[in-house]
């Protein structure tokens, strides 16, 4: 019995699977670059994009790079090395 409901609900997947993909048009038979074009714009229209939100939190404060004092140490070592002695 437990059988015949998981081969049903996969027919039923199926099924809904393949109704769902024949609802997009199909702009590759257009022969026209123009038309073409206009189909896939309205069958997929293009993602606004939303402008960037500036985040000024003043109780936030200002991020600090560890690595900056960290390569300030590491460049004060390396000029004292004597290169060609």
């Amino acid at each position: 019995m437990g059988r015949t409901k998981t081969l049903l609900v996969a027919f039923a997947l199926g099924t809904f699977t393949q109704s769902a993909g024949a609802g997009e048009p199909d702009c590759r038979t257009i022969e026209g670059t123009t038309g073409r074009l206009a189909c896939y714009d309205a069958a997929f229209p293009p993602k606004i994009n939303k402008p960037a939100t500036i985040h000024d939190d003043a109780s936030r404060p200002p991020y600090k790079d560890p690595l900056i004092e960290e390569t300030a140490r590491l460049s004060a070592k390396l000029k004292n090395i004597c290169r060609g002695c």
